[in-house]
C-alpha cells in the first residue's frame, strides 16, 4: 500500500512537472559567461578516473522535490534523477556539521568527537586535524579539488580551513548561515561579521550584492572553464540554499504567489532558483567536456524545517530530530557511467558511504589504519546489487538534554534510555532519550499566512516513555511503536548501541572564546587562534615553573 502511494506521488510529479531540455533555459541562477549549448567537445585521451561533482543542498525537506509530489517545481532535479538512480532509502544526519563531517571523513560522529549539535562560530572547534579527508585522498591520485559554498566544519585556526583540509581552492562561507546578499552573519547581539572567503582570505572584491546561489554557480562555471577536462576534478558544491534566512530574487516568486504561507512561498522561490542553478552547472559540464566522464551526486544535508518553509511529509519530525523527517534525505546519482539508468535504489545507503565509494571510483587507496564507518556502495547504486550496509548508527549524544523518564531499568540494564540515541539495524529502528520534535506536518499546515500547527498531527506522550521501536520498511512514517510488542528486538538493538558506544571518542564541544569576535579580526569571521601565542604562553609558564622550582630548591638548601 505504501509503495503504491509513493509510486502514485512519483507519477503525479512526472505528469505535473514537465521536463525542460538542458539547452532550453537561459540566464538566471549563475548565468554562464556565454550561452551554453550543451555540446560535448571532442574527447581527448582515454580517461578512467571520473570527474566527481558532489552537490549538497542545505535544509531541503524530503517532500521538497517534484518527484516526491511537491507543489514546488524542480524540473532539473526531476530530470537528473529520472535519468539516473534515485536513492529512496538514503540517510544523512539531522543537522549541518554532522552530515558534512561524515561526508568528508566516512566516519560516524562518535568517532570524530562531533556527536553534539553543530560547530558554533565562536567555538574553538573544528573537524579534528587527525582525520584524513575525502579531498586529501583524491589529491593523492591526481585529482584537482575545489570547494564552492558552505564549509561549517570549523575555522578557529588556519589548519582547520578548507584549503588546509585537501581543497586546492575554496570560495564560500565558513559559518552555518548568513545573509544571501551581504554575506554578513550575527551570532549574537554585537557579535557580527563578514563571511565570504576566497581561499584563506576575506573575499571583499566579490561583495557585489549577488545572491549566493547565483554567485556560487558562476564560480563553478569559472572553475570548469579553466580546468583541463582530460584531468580528473572533484567539485564539492555546498549551496547555502534553502537554509534560512528565507531570501530569493524577486522573479523566482512568479509561480508561487498562490502560496499563502509567506515562509513556504519564499522557500519555494529559493528552491526554484537552486534548481535553475543546478541546470546551469550541468550545462557547463557538457559545454566544457566533463559530462560524459562525470558522476553527479545530489544530496540534502538534513531534513526540512517546517517553521522555515520546508516539508518532510509524509515523514515524521523535522530537521534536528532523529525521526525519519530529520534524517531521510532527497538523494540521487546521475551519470553516463551508471549501468542501471532510470532506476530506483531502495537499498540502505548512508552519507558516510560516499567516502569509500568515491575513493574507489577514483582508483585511490583506503589505508588499513583508517577505520571507516562507510561502505563502497557503487555496485549497489549502479548495478542494483544488495547493499553491504545492514545498519546505521544515527548517533549517540551523551550531553544532549536527558529524557526525564529515561533510566537503566527502562533499557533492561543494557542502556540508559535517558541518553539521546538512534540506530537502524535491517528493518528495525530504535530511538532512546529525547528524539526531538515529533509531529507530522501535512501540506495543509502551510495554508495560512502565519505558522499554524492546528493541522499538525500532535503526539500525546505516555508517561515514562523513553524507548521507541519501528519497523521502518513496513512503517516508514513511524506511526506504530512496537517496543512493547518486541522486547527481544529492543534488547538486541540496545546491545548494538552499547557496542558502538564503547568505540566513541570524547565529545568536542568547547565553550565560546571571546577572541572569536569579528571586531577583533577586521570585521571578518575567521581564524583567531594563534599557535605561536599558545607556545609563548606555554614557554612562559614553563619558565616560571622552572624559576619557582629553583627558588624552592634554594630555600630547601
Amino acid at each position: 500500500m505504501v509503495a503504491a502511494v509513493l509510486a502514485g506521488l512519483s507519477l503525479l510529479s512526472l505528469l505535473t512537472c514537465g521536463y525542460l531540455a538542458w539547452g532550453s533555459r537561459r540566464g538566471g541562477a549563475g548565468e554562464a559567461p556565454e550561452n551554453l549549448q550543451g555540446e560535448e567537445p571532442a574527447a581527448g585521451a582515454p580517461r578512467s578516473q571520473p570527474h566527481i561533482i558532489f552537490i549538497l543542498a542545505d535544509d531541503q525537506g524530503f517532500r521538497d522535490v517534484g518527484y516526491h509530489g511537491s507543489e514546488i517545481r524542480t524540473p532539473t532535479l526531476d530530470k537528473l534523477a529520472a535519468e539516473g538512480v534515485k536513492l529512496e532509502n538514503y540517510y544523512v544526519q539531522p543537522m549541518c556539521t554532522p552530515s558534512r563531517s561524515q561526508l568528508i571523513t566516512g566516519k560516524y560522529q562518535i568517532h570524530t568527537g562531533l556527536q553534539h549539535s553543530i560547530i558554533r562560530p565562536t567555538q574553538p572547534n573544528c573537524l579534528p586535524l587527525d582525520n584524513v579527508t575525502l579531498p586529501q585522498k583524491l589529491k593523492e591520485v591526481g585529482y584537482s579539488t575545489h570547494m564552492v559554498g558552505k564549509w561549517h566544519l570549523g575555522f578557529y585556526r588556519r589548519e582547520c580551513m578548507p584549503t588546509q583540509r585537501g581543497f586546492d581552492s575554496f570560495f564560500g562561507s565558513l559559518l552555518g548561515s548568513g545573509d544571501y546578499y551581504t554575506h554578513f552573519k550575527c551570532d549574537s547581539p554585537g557579535i557580527c561579521g563578514y563571511d565570504l572567503y576566497e581561499n584563506d582570505n576575506a573575499a571583499w572584491d566579490h561583495d557585489n550584492g549577488i545572491y549566493s546561489t547565483q554567485m556560487y554557480t558562476q564560480k563553478v562555471q569559472q572553475i570548469l572553464a579553466s580546468h583541463d577536462p582530460r584531468k580528473p576534478i572533484f567539485l564539492y558544491i555546498a549551496y547555502q540554499a534553502v537554509h534560512s534566512p528565507l531570501q530569493a530574487p524577486g522573479r523566482y516568486f512568479e509561480h508561487y504567489r498562490s502560496i499563502n504561507n509567506i515562509n513556504r512561498r519564499r522557500y519555494a522561490a529559493m528552491l526554484a532558483c537552486l534548481d535553475e542553478a543546478i541546470n546551469n552547472v550541468t550545462l557547463a559540464l557538457r559545454k566544457y567536456g566533463y559530462y560524459e566522464n562525470s558522476i553527479i551526486i545530489y544530496s540534502s544535508d538534513n531534513g526540512g524545517q517546517p517553521m522555515a518553509g520546508g516539508s518532510n511529509w509524509p515523514l515524521r519530525g523535522s530537521k534536528g530530530t532523529y525521526w525519519e523527517g530529520g534524517i531521510r534525505a532527497v538523494g540521487f546519482v546521475h551519470s553516463p557511467l551508471l549501468k542501471n539508468k532510470g532506476s530506483v535504489c531502495k537499498e540502505l545507503v548512508h552519507i558516510t558511504d560516499w567516502f569509500p565509494t568515491l575513493i574507489t571510483l577514483a582508483e585511490g587507496q583506503i589505508d588499513e589504519d583508517i577505520q571507516l564507518d562507510g561502505y563502497d556502495v557503487w555496485e549497489t547504486i549502479s548495478e542494483g546489487r544488495r547493499s553491504p550496509r545492514v545498519d546505521i548508527l544515527h548517533n549517540i549524544d551523551p550531553i544532549y538534554t536527558k529524557a526525564k523518564n529515561g533510566s537503566w531499568a527502562a533499557g533492561y540494564g543494557i542502556w540508559n534510555t535517558a541518553i539521546q540515541s538512534a540506530i537502524r539495524v535491517n528493518h528495525w529502528k530504535l530511538l532512546t532519550g529525547n528524539p526531538g520534535y515529533s509531529d507530522w506536518v501535512p501540506p495543509q499546515a502551510f495554508s495560512n499566512a502565519g505558522p499554524n500547527r492546528w493541522h499538525n498531527e500532535r503526539v500525546s506522550w505516555s508517561a515514562g516513555k523513553s524507548v521507541w521501536l519501528f519497523n521502518i520498511t513496513a512503517d516508514p512514517y513511524e506511526r506504530v511503536d512496537l517496543s512493547a510488542r518486541h522486547p527481544e528486538v529492543v534488547k538486541q538493538l540496545l546491545r548494538r548501541l552499547s557496542q558502538f558506544n564503547k568505540t566513541a571518542v570524547p565529545v568536542r564541544y568547547p565553550p565560546k572564546d571571546p577572541r572569536s569576535n569579528p571586531k577583533l579580526n577586521g570585521g571578518v569571521w575567521g581564524p583567531w587562534f594563534k599557535e605561536d601565542e599558545k607556545k609563548k604562553k606555554s614557554d612562559k609558564s614553563k619558565g616560571a615553573n622552572k624559576q619557582k622550582k629553583s627558588k624552592n630548591k634554594k630555600k630547601a638548601n
